[in-house]
């Protein structure tokens, strides 16, 4: 049987995040716009009936003063105490840093593109992964503490790329990502030509097709949800 999975959607407006998750999970998904106010049940609630979570990337910043924010703070804080599965990509990599005790920081400039990344430790989540693979990244924010206790599981050159914390997962980079979206990325993006011609330089075959490697990660993290059992003490 498939695994059931809430998508939180936490990009603001019209974006391709809801069809490349969708596309990504073999799973039966509900998507909640959370920009738009859209929360998810809780999982002590009788509306509750999801094996996972998956977070999307978003256009703002974790540390942004929005109401939407700070109610999903506090919701994964409840999924986090229920032990419930959970993938955070890219903003949502952060934001499950920050909202279970880590620190998220602005860079001070852009990781845009296909870039390496480098595993630092054995996990299920990068099974039959090679020990550096190619992702494509967007972002100007960066994890500069962990929560307490996490295991940091990827690096590159700009920081933190992937980490867990129980059975709680952030990737910085996006795995869901296919060549139309990294187009659309670039090009919705406030760049001098220079920058842009150079990005876009990244985009070829290649690139695209050793970024495939990357998928491996929704297919892993759908596996640990399928054997995952529950701590005792759960919200539930």
């Amino acid at each position: 049987m498939n695994q059931t999975i809430a998508i939180v959607d936490a990009s603001v407006g019209e974006t391709p995040a809801e069809r490349n998750l969708t596309r990504s999970l073999d799973a039966e998904t509900t998507v909640y716009k959370v920009s738009d106010g859209h929360l998810p049940p809780v999982p002590a609630g009788g509306d509750w009936r999801y094996d996972g979570v998956v977070i999307s990337g978003s256009q703002t910043s974790v540390y942004d003063d929005h109401g939407w924010i700070h109610d999903l703070t506090s919701w994964v804080r409840d999924v986090h105490r229920a032990d419930v599965p959970t993938l955070g990509i890219c903003w949502g990599h952060q934001f499950l840093a920050q909202s279970l005790g880590g620190r998220v920081v602005d860079m001070g400039e852009h990781e845009l593109g296909y870039r390496t990344v480098h595993r630092r430790d054995e996990d299920p989540l990068f099974a039959d992964m090679s020990p550096s693979f190619t992702a494509f990244q967007t972002h100007s924010d960066r994890v500069a503490e962990l929560p307490a206790g996490a295991v940091e599981l990827a690096r590159n050159q700009y920081g933190i790329q992937a980490f867990r914390l129980g059975t709680r997962y952030g990737v910085q980079f996006h795995p869901e990502y296919d060549r139309e979206t990294a187009e659309w990325v670039i090009g919705n993006k406030d760049l001098t030509d220079e920058r842009r011609e150079a990005v876009t330089a990244t985009i070829t075959d290649e690139s695209v097709a050793a970024a495939r490697e990357a998928t491996t990660v929704f297919e892993n993290f759908l596996g640990l949800v399928a054997t995952h059992q529950r701590r005792p003490g759960r919200l539930d």
